[in-house]
């Protein structure tokens, strides 16, 4: 217990900040701006345009808000850490930190296998979409999301503040997650490792694989389209949400749960990188370029403001 309590006054030493820091900043503003800029503006374009309150929209609204707040878990505090130098956190900050990023982590799974099950509806049984995705609906699978993502933030957070940290206290990553923790603590991990696999189980593989029969269904559908421009049409719609699914689950699951996860502090970089950072900074560009209603709207935003301006 003593050495619980010294803990929790003591400061982490993140070692993801070691040189390249100028280079490292420019990259973290960049990618910043880039999500935060295009998210809202996705947002902001599918509030204002009457034409784009359709349950499609409304929840590409949803993951845009989630995509900013998941992004800002972690960013301004690297780019913070990276200009200053200061690579200490203190056990506070560490584990808000981390039960945001749990929380925003776990929502995003369980949100991007509900839009795939929405495309999956909309393109196998239009006939019923309007009544199976009324806006009741909508609303109770986005609150169910943010519920289970809370939950499972809260469970990882409790088994966190149970572990003993000793000695330098070494954190081998840019931002405070479940895999570095547990390298750094001096504790026994076993519960905290098999609720690990557990939720992989249950938030990541299990929603990957609804999104992979949904897409089954979808790509089905799609070949018995007679019209090639119909095809098209559908398969530009549905493939952009595809790759920002694929980037998504298959980093976050072989990092969490693959044979070597957390041996590699490279490894647990990179993957946390491609799950936490690359799909908020593409979902503006794949949704938006390749959805002309979308496009659409941009240009009518634009063009209004342009008149505004001129006036």
């Amino acid at each position: 217990m003593a050495a619980t309590n010294k803990t929790s006054l003591d400061a982490f030493t993140l070692l993801g900040f070691l040189e390249l820091h100028t280079i490292f900043s420019f990259i973290i503003v960049l990618v910043y701006t880039l999500i935060v800029l295009g998210n809202l503006s996705v947002f902001s374009i599918i509030q204002v345009d009457s034409h784009l309150h359709l349950p499609m929209y409304f929840f590409l609204a949803c993951l845009s808000l989630l995509d900013v707040c998941y992004s800002t878990v972690t960013l301004p505090a690297m780019l913070a850490n990276a200009i200053t130098g200061n690579r200490k956190i203190s056990f506070n900050r560490c584990l808000t930190q981390l039960y945001f990023f749990v929380c925003f982590g776990g929502t995003e799974c369980l949100f991007l296998a509900v839009m795939a099950y929405d495309r999956y509806v909309a393109i196998c049984n239009p006939l019923h979409y309007t009544t199976t995705m009324n806006g009741k609906v909508c609303s109770y699978l986005v609150v169910g999301c943010w519920l289970s993502g809370s939950i499972n933030a809260v469970f990882h957070t409790m088994m966190t503040l149970k572990l003993t940290f000793c000695g330098t206290r070494h954190i081998k990553h840019y931002f405070c997650d479940v895999l570095p923790l547990l390298q750094a603590a001096c504790s026994d991990i076993h519960d905290s490792q098999v609720l690990l696999h557990v939720v992989t189980i249950f938030m990541g593989m299990a929603p990957f694989i609804l999104v992979t029969n949904s897409y089954i269904h979808i790509i089905s559908a799609i070949l018995k389209i007679r019209s090639t421009t119909g095809r098209q049409k559908v398969f530009s719609t549905c493939s952009s949400h595809l790759i920002v699914v694929i980037v998504f689950y298959s980093a976050a699951t072989v990092n969490y749960n693959g044979p070597s996860s957390g041996d590699s502090f490279v490894f647990v970089q990179v993957g946390s990188l491609l799950y936490s950072i690359v799909p908020p900074l593409l979902n503006p560009f794949v949704y938006c370029l390749r959805n002309n209603e979308v496009k659409r709207a941009l240009k009518n935003c634009f063009t209004k403001c342009y008149n505004s301006f001129k006036k």
